[in-house]
């Protein structure tokens, strides 16, 4: 798509999608993801926000948005990604996962369009996140593999305009949309969201193969910086043998060096029923994965100082300390090198994280774009 079209896009209203074919009995397939929906006419993929109409496939939610926020990029979660800087932030609805442990269910198994209460062009993202001082922008909260086409339309203006992309994705996507999907990313969080295809078919209704075969093509095929996150469920996918095994892949298929974040649950969505993860949960887990090789574990949703702190991989040494979001001290300087050894930390680094009294830290600022009139919300 041209930056004029991008320009003059039509904000709320559906946008021609990418990614699919017609079959020889007249559906049409959606290829985006490994879901492969097959609709006729009218009908919308799992996702909810892709649809049929007539000769096309629509993207039903281009240029809308559930809410943008200014966030830490700890947050995201990304340690190794210019840490302390600000990050502007945004989802849309819908999702082509179907965890019954969402945390962000409002806003993933969204059915209801006027979720989308705020509007911009891909050059009004980037104007609010260069006038807010961001490094990057976030497609985040829901999953933007299913709005592949904003993301990819504000990735690109984001490049013109020396800012960082940062996808928060399940990695649930094709193989025919991740080359022009990940391009246009400078980082990713993943969530690999369990260990067994049994955990992902019966709590998130897609499949575990999918998400290692994208882990291994970002990790070697591409530039794309990426962490990983696992949301520990208590009795669904928090055993020492599962721990093991998928510390262990990691390791094998995607290096040592390979951050790794384990997130406490908490009680939402369908599995109001399960409770919290307990903080030794995140801490045996973190264990489990540094006995197993890998050198950057880090625990989230608690506050854990020594399991949220980089270390050198080298000496040892706390180079950049955390407590949640807060860095406490930083001492990586502005290329990720220990001053004690001089070993060099796996990362992007920069000026931007040089300093911990520049550092965001744990604010989070709601940022209203275009707040869109109740009469002009999309509700097809």
């Amino acid at each position: 798509m041209t930056a004029a079209s991008t320009a003059t896009a039509d904000l709320g209203s559906h946008y021609p999608a990418r990614y699919w074919h017609r079959l020889d009995d007249g559906r049409f397939q959606c290829d985006l993801c490994p879901r492969l929906c097959k609709l006729h006419e009218g009908q919308r993929g799992a996702c909810f926000v892709r649809m049929r109409s007539g000769d096309a496939m629509l993207l039903t939610t281009y240029g809308r948005s559930s809410g943008f926020c200014i966030d830490p990029i700890e947050k995201k979660p990304l340690n190794h990604f210019y840490p302390g800087s600000k990050v502007l932030s945004f989802g849309t609805a819908g999702c082509n996962l179907a965890c019954k442990f969402c945390q962000n269910w409002d806003i993933s198994k969204s059915r209801d369009l006027d979720t989308l209460m705020d509007q911009a062009s891909p050059q009004e993202i980037v104007d609010t996140a260069l006038r807010w001082g961001c490094h990057s922008v976030a497609f985040t909260y829901n999953d933007p593999v299913i709005f592949a086409e904003y993301a990819m339309d504000v990735a690109d203006r984001c490049r013109e305009s020396g800012l960082k992309t940062v996808a928060v994705t399940a990695g649930y996507i094709g193989e025919c949309a991740r080359q022009d999907f990940f391009s246009r990313m400078d980082a990713a969080n993943v969530d690999l969201k369990g260990f067994t295809d049994d955990f992902y078919v019966k709590l998130c209704g897609a499949h575990l193969q999918p998400v290692l075969d994208t882990l291994v093509w970002l990790r070697h095929e591409t530039d794309v910086w990426v962490e990983l996150t696992t949301l520990l469920i208590p009795g669904h996918n928090d055993s020492d043998t599962e721990i093991a095994a998928l510390s262990n892949w990691v390791r094998k298929e995607l290096g040592a060096d390979m951050p790794l974040h384990f997130s406490a649950f908490h009680p939402d969505f369908k599995m109001s029923d399960v409770p919290p993860t307990p903080p030794a949960t995140l801490s045996r887990a973190r264990r489990i994965a540094l006995d197993a090789g890998l050198r950057h574990v880090y625990t989230g949703n608690v506050h854990d100082t020594d399991g949220d702190t980089t270390y050198c991989t080298g000496c040892g040494e706390a180079l950049i300390v955390r407590d949640w979001y807060e860095i406490r001290s930083y001492r990586a300087g502005t290329d990720g090198i220990c001053p004690r050894c001089g070993t060099r930390l796996a990362g992007r680094f920069g000026a931007v994280g040089a300093a911990v009294q520049d550092a965001f830290g744990a604010r989070r600022i709601p940022v209203s774009i275009h707040r869109a009139p109740l009469g002009h919300r999309t509700s097809s």
